[in-house]
């Protein structure tokens, strides 16, 4: 939406400079050239003033629906910009009620603006590092959307971060997502899993959303020979309460790898 209204609005204007200064035709393409580039600049200037004006320091107890709004058409806009088409399967199946817990493996850092690109309409905010609220534009938008840093070398501290999006599902504000290896997976292969964050499902009662995604590592490879590079998203299975009640995080933690592995592939599977 972003890049369409930026390119109609290039062309727009530079149509209207053309007749109204008698240029020539040929000043056409390089009208809008310019006009493309400092339209772009001021959407990035947007960009850089709305995350500037966010304070940190500032608890942030609701879901900001203008920075959330804001991040989706960035989002979009990203994505095409890296030349990224995404397939998708069994996302028909997302619960269109009520909250839920995301789990998906993690091979790059750009799965979290697929995951939120491919579930716009379910309100997520991430169990995520703390790291990654250091990130230029991205901290500041994490903050407003209500994601959660999680200290994965101090136990206590991640404790902390899992009862916070427990309150926060509980209070209906958000759903959650979590990358349950816990870090990105420097060799494709799903790593073993942390199950803490299934503690999240178990206080909470509520599905829990497996997805797999695939290719994201290939991306910023491809866009170097300014190739396209084709993401798959699948939603594997909506897991009810139900069929998890009484079992503890570690076996539902299995359950969890056993069923993203049917939908990878076996090859997948690591192996220390």
């Amino acid at each position: 939406m972003l890049l369409k209204t930026i390119t109609g609005l290039s062309i727009l204007v530079s149509c209207v400079l053309l007749a109204c200064m008698g240029l020539s035709v040929w000043m056409l393409p390089l009208l809008f050239i310019g006009i493309y580039a400092a339209l772009f600049v001021l959407a990035v200037a947007f960009l850089w003033v709305i995350c500037a004006l966010v304070d940190f320091d500032k608890p942030q107890e609701e879901d900001s629906k203008f920075y959330r709004a804001v991040m989706h058409v960035y989002i979009e806009a990203l994505i095409q910009l890296v030349r990224v088409r995404l397939h998708t399967k069994g996302l028909e199946n997302t619960p269109k009620e009520g909250r839920f817990l995301l789990v998906c493996n993690h091979l790059f850092v750009a799965d979290p603006g697929i995951v939120l690109h491919c579930f716009r309409k379910s309100q997520l905010a991430f169990l995520t590092k703390k790291e990654n609220y250091k990130l230029p534009f991205i901290g500041a938008f994490m903050h407003k959307i209500l994601c959660q840093p999680i200290d994965r070398e101090n136990d206590r501290q991640a404790l902390k971060s899992i009862i916070k999006c427990i309150q926060l599902i509980k209070e209906d504000k958000v759903s959650v997502c979590a990358f349950p290896e816990g870090y990105t997976s420097k060799d494709g292969k799903l790593h073993p899993f942390r199950p803490g964050v299934f503690k999240i499902a178990q206080k909470t009662n509520v599905p829990i959303v497996v997805c797999t995604i695939q290719n994201t590592r290939q991306i910023f490879k491809n866009l170097k020979h300014f190739g396209h590079t084709d993401v798959e998203l699948h939603l594997v299975e909506v897991i009810q309460p139900g069929s998890y009640a009484g079992m503890n995080t570690v076996a539902l933690s299995d359950m969890v790898y056993e069923k993203m592995i049917a939908d990878l592939g076996e090859e997948y599977r690591y192996c220390e």
